[in-house]
């Protein structure tokens, strides 16, 4: 029997007089996978927030494992280089994988020493991902992880996130770009439901759209 690595009981949420989610009930266990929608101001960033325990101002109960949150921000020191943030992390919070390896997972392979306010910011993106790796968290927390990157880099990223959700992880992820994870469970917290399974013509839905962007990403890098 899956454990759970997050529980949300009756979570509501009121900011400058308004209501941004209310009575959210939420159990998402190991191998599974929210991927929250809406637009801006909809409250995905604080509700991710709120469950890293960043946002006290809130009613209701979480519950949660030990989680990994990346924010809009990317947490990285510009100063330091792509292998002394990694290790930073990993005083933090511990984990197996070879810094190295993280980054030549992420196409970053070269780039150990070079501090990161030298990096693009799609390289500063790829080096915020190899975090992911390093640290054994069981849950993920992102907010808009595809933001600044290419084509490739994104289904990078979809990768790391079907195969942590394999290995027994659990994710909630918020996004403008559709995951296409097949099982994965939609919020759309403008429409204030609760989450339930991705029905198979959303999960055909998210499919174009992501082809449709990847074409566009692809037509623009050609140009």
């Amino acid at each position: 029997m899956s454990q759970f690595l997050l529980r949300l009981e009756h979570l509501s949420c009121t900011r400058d007089g308004r209501s941004l989610f209310g009575d959210l009930d939420l159990t998402l266990s190991q191998g599974e996978c929210l991927e929250l929608r809406g637009p801006n101001g909809s409250g995905k960033s604080t509700l991710l927030r709120a469950i890293a325990g960043l946002y006290p101002d809130i009613q209701g109960t979480i519950s949660t494992s030990d989680c990994l949150y990346w924010g809009h921000r990317l947490g990285l020191n510009g100063l330091l280089t792509a292998e002394e943030n990694l290790r930073w992390y990993q005083t933090l919070q511990p984990g197996t994988v070879d810094l190295a390896a993280a980054l030549e997972r992420v196409g970053m392979r070269g780039y150990e020493r070079v501090p990161c306010h030298r990096m693009s910011a799609g390289q500063q993106r790829r080096i915020a991902l190899a975090r992911l790796l390093v640290c054994d968290s069981t849950l993920w927390l992102l907010d808009e992880p595809f933001t600044a990157l290419d084509s490739q880099g994104q289904e990078m990223a979809r990768q790391l996130i079907f195969e942590h959700v394999q290995r027994d992880g659990a994710v909630v992820c918020a996004t403008h770009q559709p995951l296409a994870l097949e099982g994965a469970r939609l919020m759309d917290l403008a429409a204030g439901q609760n989450p339930g399974p991705a029905s198979p013509e959303a999960i055909m839905a998210l499919e174009k759209e992501v082809a449709k962007k990847e074409a566009e990403d692809h037509g623009v890098h050609e140009r």
